[in-house]
């Protein structure tokens, strides 16, 4: 499904064709009361911003630390309210959920929960959001992953351009709290920057 998207919805942004040395690090799920704040403090120390792809229901109960990632100049998207599977929900409880979630974040940049959306839920959501998907998935939240494979997979896939997705839950915790300081020192050190996902 994923190469039949790129292929029929160029529209979707997946990576970006860069000569510079960027990253387009994402993190997904949040506000987390924890990884949130640990995340920012990391990012602060390298001048690295970020794109967060909030839930609703999260930001709703976080809103303050909604406020401090605006405050920190990284960009906010819309990740639904409530982490639906586009695959598996009716189109129109699916846009539901996402004006739910766009009533409390007001973003214009949308990333589907599980990277999984209809082509019809394309359709209709393109004509007011941009579409973000990504090329390197750090497996973070995996039971199965180790924190030291999870950062040589990013160290491995990650170049110029990508858009990398990390995330703030529960599963995830032990990960990014080992290899989000490591992708940062490690790229920072190659001359490598870390921009936010802008809406235009």
């Amino acid at each position: 499904m994923r190469g039949i998207l790129k292929k029929v919805f160029p529209s979707l942004v997946w990576y970006f064709s860069s000569q510079e040395k960027v990253i387009y690090l994402t993190f997904d799920d949040g506000p987390h009361p924890e990884l949130t704040p640990f995340i920012l403090k990391e990012l602060e120390k390298y001048n690295a911003k970020a794109t967060f792809f909030l839930l609703g229901k999260e930001a709703e109960t976080h809103s303050h630390l909604v406020s401090e990632l605006l405050k920190q100049k990284h960009s906010i998207g819309n990740h639904t309210f409530s982490h639906l599977n586009g695959w598996s929900t009716k189109n129109d409880d699916y846009f539901e959920d996402i004006e739910k979630c766009d009533s409390i974040l007001k973003s214009k940049l949308f990333r589907p929960p599980y990277g999984r959306i209809k082509p019809s839920q394309i359709r209709r959501l393109k004509k007011d959001y941009k579409i973000v998907m990504w090329d390197v998935l750090s497996w973070d939240f995996h039971e199965k992953i180790t924190a030291e494979k999870c950062y040589n997979l990013v160290k491995k896939k990650t170049k110029k351009g990508s858009i990398l997705v990390f995330h703030e839950n529960d599963k995830s915790l032990e990960n990014v709290s080992y290899c989000l300081p490591k992708v940062l020192e490690y790229f920072s050190q190659k001359g490598f920057e870390f921009k936010a996902i802008l809406t235009d």
